[in-house]
């Protein structure tokens, strides 16, 4: 049977010769880095895989943008990664007065009230109604250099916390990674492929679970004739689990869009991977019998191991990886995320009624 290794690992593994790595580990201590020199090492080593191919002009200056891009983005983000973040989706040629419009500024306003910071696009139409209604402080901006539309919108423009992308791939990236929730409005090509970019992502395991809210003005049936759509011709033929419709909610009222968001960080913290099990970090731990009842009621998603109680793993301490939360864990299937996102959605109930959000935020 044919195996493949990962790119970093065949850069590592199949390196230059030892007086090349002695090279670049002296280039690392001139430069001064001293945390995670390995992937540096494994950088660099993927630098010199590029040159051991022979790769195209083209095929670098590829390469070195998009590294650069990602450099910049990350630089720009850094300070404000403790911070949640939502990011809105919507179409670029949203009017001001268009409906949609008002609806994605009331909602930036909300999050950023409720301390959350909103990263948009950068752009006109939504992108610009998520900035203005986030305010300066607490708007981020991620923008696409275009023959159309390239310039980023007003409320964005002068400020500090805009990076720009030349590529579509590294910008989404951004968008993706930095954020805690997403609010995706009606919109063109792009939106959707950027909704369809966010459920392929969760419905894989590719990226940590978050909540998906698909928003519309009240009337409106974008996003219940996509529903439709994908109900009728995804579902019914098999193409995707119809539990995979968890992953998202639609709705036309902007207290439950709100309430969604924070509702999903009610409890819940983020997890991680430790060999075979899966920790689920909390704010407040199941009692006994409720670890019985998740249990019996998740059985299909794990092992006869159940879900357990414990304190934080080794390679957890090793780290300081939120040691002062509490923790469950269980030997997850990796498969059924529509079904991960319902027990998080039942961890979130049982955390006190005093930790429920505000709705009017």
């Amino acid at each position: 049977m044919t195996t493949h290794t990962p790119p970093e690992e065949r850069a590592l593994g199949e390196g230059p010769a030892d007086e090349v790595t002695t090279l670049v580990d002296s280039f690392l201590d001139a430069a001064n880095v001293r945390r995670d020199r390995d992937l540096y090492r494994g950088i660099i080593f993927s630098t010199l895989e590029l040159a051991r191919a022979e790769a195209s002009r083209l095929d670098l200056k590829i390469a070195r943008s998009a590294l650069a891009e990602m450099a910049d983005a990350f630089r720009m983000f850094a300070p404000y990664r403790e911070i949640r973040k939502v990011t809105i989706f919507g179409s670029a040629r949203t009017a001001t007065s268009d409906a949609h419009y008002l609806l994605a500024r009331d909602l930036a306003h909300r999050l950023a009230e409720a301390g959350w910071m909103v990263v948009t696009g950068a752009g006109p139409g939504i992108m610009a109604a998520g900035n203005e209604g986030a305010g300066s402080e607490m708007a981020i901006g991620v923008n696409i250099r275009l023959p159309r539309e390239a310039e980023p919108n007003q409320w964005i423009a002068d400020n500090r916390k805009l990076v720009e992308m030349k590529y579509f791939f590294t910008r989404k990236l951004m968008l993706i990674k930095e954020s805690s929730g997403f609010l995706v409005l009606p919109g063109g090509f792009g939106t959707l492929d950027e909704c369809f970019e966010l459920l392929t992502l969760l419905q894989t395991g590719k990226a940590e679970p978050a909540p998906i809210v698909l928003v519309e003005t009240e009337g409106e049936r974008y996003w219940r004739g996509w529903e439709e759509f994908v109900t009728a011709q995804v579902y019914a033929r098999g193409f995707a689990d119809p539990i995979e419709a968890a992953l998202y909610r639609i709705t036309d009222d902007p207290d439950v869009a709100v309430r969604e968001l924070l509702n999903f960080h009610r409890n819940y913290h983020s997890r991680r991977f430790v060999g075979d099990a899966m920790i689920i970090r909390l704010r407040h731990a199941p009692s006994e019998i409720e670890l019985k009842t998740l249990s019996s009621s998740f059985a299909d998603i794990c092992t006869d191991k159940g879900i357990w109680r414990t304190d934080p793993y080794p390679a957890e301490r090793a780290s300081n990886d939120h040691l002062e939360l509490e923790r469950i864990a269980l030997e997850f299937d990796r498969v059924h995320h529509g079904r991960l996102r319902q027990l998080l959605d039942a961890l979130n109930e049982l955390a006190p009624p005093s930790d429920m959000p505000p709705v009017g935020v």
